[in-house]
């Protein structure tokens, strides 16, 4: 970690976002336990420093253990001034190496919290990211990361961590779904573009990134979600006259390309000027054959916004997002 200018050290904002609780909950512990900076600037403002940092991580480490709060507070204040080497369990997933980048840094705080169950610190996390850095730089840097360490842990304690990865995964969809309703469509007359899953297939979390997504870009969404009937998908292909479709598929056994093709091949409009709409076949599902006339296989979620907003004929769109 880098002190802030003159040494000073960081603020308690951004030591909330490292550690994965709410500014308030430092400045609790800061109160009630003694666990606040040793200098503070100006006397007034909370800067902290690495040794700081040190016994407020070990804090955290205790609390999601289980050790309550002012025995944990005690404990840590004891602590040596350095972070101890990685517990095995449960921090395992947000002790991993941290990626390069300053979103992405953060995915360990988030982390963290889903393991304390500390749902109003994963709202106010996961909401700061998207307004301060978008809806698809905060899934590629922060929500993905935190889903996938989390999942490490669920998969190799034999499933002892389900209600975290569901809880960070619920916090998520929220905040996902929250983007992808705000923003000016900037193409109100245009057809839009149908987000569904094949019909087999249950993860919709990644449609609803490029749900916000295309929201962030002004473009028409409509989000059908999970498991999607081929007959329902027909039926809102011939009714809504799309721009495009994203099928969504997470593993092979999921891919349904009859399905892909056969909606590729749909056309509506005025006799003579019939049209059909561009297939994106979106998920790592669709890999291994060549995708079929009418059908693009994006090879991830800024591709697939970029080739969304050139059907639109919205090159400062795709420019925007390379």
């Amino acid at each position: 970690m880098t002190e802030g200018a003159g040494g000073a050290g960081i603020t308690t904002g951004a030591l909330a976002r490292r550690l994965g609780v709410s500014p308030t909950t430092v400045r609790s512990w800061d109160r009630r336990y003694g666990i606040g900076p040793a200098v503070r600037a100006d006397g007034r403002h909370r800067r902290w420093t690495p040794r700081d940092v040190a016994v407020l991580e070990e804090m955290c480490r205790l609390t999601a253990a289980g050790v309550p709060p002012a025995e944990a507070a005690r404990t840590a204040l004891g602590a040596p001034p350095e972070p101890a080497a990685p517990p095995e369990e449960p921090e395992e997933p947000v002790r991993a190496p941290v990626p390069p980048g300053e979103v992405r840094a953060g995915h360990r705080g988030l982390a963290r919290a889903a393991v304390r169950l500390d749902g109003p610190a994963l709202e106010a996390l996961l909401s700061e990211a998207v307004a301060e850095h978008g809806p698809v730089t905060a899934w590629e840097e922060l929500m993905m990361p935190a889903l996938h360490a989390v999942g490490r842990s669920w998969e190799s304690s034999g499933d002892r961590y389900v209600e975290v990865e569901h809880l960070l995964s619920w916090h998520v969809s929220t905040a996902l779904r929250r983007a992808a309703v705000t923003g000016r469509v900037r193409h109100p007359g245009a057809g839009p573009v149908l987000l569904a899953c094949a019909p087999a297939e249950q993860h919709t979390l990644p449609l609803e990134a490029l749900a916000a997504g295309l929201a962030e870009r002004g473009l028409p969404v409509r989000m059908f979600g999970a498991a999607v009937p081929a007959e329902a998908l027909d039926a809102a292909v011939r009714r809504t006259g799309p721009a495009a479709v994203a099928l969504w598929a997470q593993a092979r056994s999921t891919a349904d390309h009859a399905l892909a093709r056969h909606v590729a091949a749909t056309g509506f409009g005025l006799r003579g000027a019939r049209t059909a709409p561009l297939v994106l076949l979106a998920g790592p599902g669709w890999a291994g054959r060549t995708p079929a006339p009418g059908t693009v296989r994006p090879t991830g979620l800024r591709e697939a916004l970029d080739l969304l907003s050139r059907r639109y004929g919205d090159e400062d769109g795709a420019r925007a997002g390379a």
